[in-house]
């Protein structure tokens, strides 16, 4: 045995392994933000391109087998470390001219390589054993911290034991589907007209004739994402939930953990509720143990974010101004077909027989801007600048047209719902904040439209989204949940948790 694992790491098999380590450690540092499947293809390529390093390396070097894999080594750590370095000049140095010095240093290293690993005393046998060790090293790190972020699958549990939920809770006899649209960045009709002089009645108009109630000051509880949803889901503001969100806090764990894992999700399941959740792209978002997680067949869905951002890291971004590989395209490709892919199977998800509470989060209006009013695709990076930031205007237009595309189909979706239904479902529209690049106050002017069967009389013009599923469970399920305070908080970035309350305008805390 000893001779054997003496042979086996005496072989040069580590630049294999190197090729392994450049996505397993991407994935490593983006952990809960995306999938772990999305670094499969990634691996993939990635393995095979070594492989195919070493090979045309292998025959230049005479099929000198330990020269051959010392080089293609050296040659893999340049070049899946210029991106990194690129990526690093460029957040620190954006106007100064480094691309020209960059490409020169890289020219340099790699003819360094060409010299050291060229050397004819040089065989590197005993330095195999050795590089080995380190790859396996490497690779079993940042293999560690992707498997142990991963959160369990098929967990019918609570996140945080002190969320409000409530034991007594009853389904009707025939209980009615519950849609939960998140529509991401879906600002208020006035500040829609106010910021861009968009007149968005047509759209509230038509929502109200189908019975919805739209909250005319309704306003987001929070201003990011993340923490607006996790207080929405649990029906609580965050302080009260874990003394973990503290304002010298950053963690996240938790709070994806409780966005997944909500109060709102544990009551509905208690009841005998399937749960209903579709891919966005973005890992801490997707409830991908739910009893029905949607998402597009992969083939189709163009590249990853996570793939993008992979090829980034790599002398690969050069493939597009080579014009042999388009991220940015295929990035607006994926997130097309996840958005159409939701009102696709609309259809399918309404007539499924069980009580369903589907969470559909649709990442739109938000960016990237990937369609014009009529659905057409657009091409994200007409609407960002050299730093992939998105000018005033620009943002302007690009929500703009999303947000027309969106209303449509929101309300075919809407109808093809309500037609399916054989008791009245509940519908809740809501953004979990306003668009971008607005004053601190007016972010958090979200759209509200909820179509409550036959008790439309318990909505108010200043409903938050703290208050709307307890709404839902004392209306309809026999719940006894107090309504809080409608309140909102801003905190800056990066700092979650520093919360300080910004006025109500139009409700209570404005008075």
């Amino acid at each position: 045995m000893k001779s054997f694992f003496s042979k086996l790491f005496n072989a040069p098999w580590y630049p294999f392994i190197f090729s392994v380590y450049p996505v397993l450690g991407l994935l490593s540092t983006n952990v809960g933000q995306v999938q772990s499947a999305a670094g499969v293809r990634p691996l993939v390529i990635s393995v095979a391109f070594g492989g195919l390093v070493f090979l045309l390396v292998w025959l230049l070097f005479r099929r000198q087998l330990h020269k051959a894999a010392f080089f293609t080594s050296l040659l893999l750590v340049l070049f899946f470390t210029y991106g990194h370095a690129y990526m690093a000049i460029d957040d620190q140095y954006p106007d100064m001219g480094y691309t020209k010095w960059l490409a020169m240093g890289w020219i340099v290293l790699f003819h360094a390589a060409i010299f050291w690993a060229t050397r004819p005393k040089l065989t590197f046998i005993g330095s195999a054993s050795t590089l080995n060790t380190m790859a396996l090293a490497l690779v079993a790190m940042a293999g560690w911290q992707v498997i142990s972020q991963i959160q369990p699958r098929n967990g019918h549990y609570l996140a945080i034991p002190s969320a409000p939920i409530q034991a007594d809770l009853v389904a009707p006899a025939n209980p009615p589907d519950v849609y939960f649209f998140l529509l991401d960045s879906y600002g208020r009709g006035d500040l829609l007209y106010r910021a861009y002089g968009f007149d968005n009645s047509e759209f509230l108009g038509e929502l109200e004739k189908r019975g919805f109630y739209v909250a005319m000051c309704s306003q987001s509880n929070y201003v990011r994402t993340e923490v607006s949803l996790t207080s929405s889901l649990n029906m609580s503001y965050l302080p009260e939930l874990s003394d973990t969100f503290k304002p010298d806090s950053t963690a996240r764990r938790l709070l994806w953990d409780a966005l997944k894992h909500s109060a709102v999700r544990y009551n509905f399941e208690e009841m005998g509720y399937e749960t209903v959740n579709y891919a966005t792209g973005f890992a801490w978002l997707e409830l991908n143990d739910a009893d029905h997680f949607m998402s597009p067949p992969p083939i189709s869905s163009g590249m990853t974010d996570f793939e993008g951002l992979f090829l980034r890291t790599t002398l690969g971004r050069y493939a597009q101004d080579l014009g042999l590989v388009d991220p940015d395209y295929l990035l607006g490709v994926g997130f097309r077909d996840r958005f159409t892919y939701v009102f696709d199977t609309m259809d399918d998800v309404s007539k499924m027989p069980q009580p369903t509470f589907s969470y559909i989060h649709l990442i739109s209006p938000h960016p990237p801007f990937v369609f014009d009013p009529e659905g057409n695709p657009t091409y994200p990076p007409d609407f960002w600048n050299e730093q992939r930031m998105y000018p005033a205007d620009m943002y302007q237009k690009g929500y703009v047209n999303q947000l027309q595309y969106l209303n449509k189909n929101m309300l075919e979706a809407i109808d093809t719902i309500m037609a399916n239904s054989e008791t009245p479902p509940i519908i809740i529209i809501q953004g979990d904040h306003g668009p971008w690049l607005q004053p601190k106050d007016k972010r958090f002017w979200n759209i509200t439209a909820i179509n409550f069967p036959g008790h439309a009389d318990v909505l108010y013009p200043e409903i938050s989204p703290v208050n709307i599923f307890r709404l839902v469970f004392n209306t309809y399920f026999g719940g006894n949940y107090d309504i809080l305070e409608d309140v909102s908080y801003f905190s800056p970035v990066p700092k979650l948790y520093e919360f300080s309350e910004v006025p109500y305008p139009c409700g209570p805390s404005g008075n």
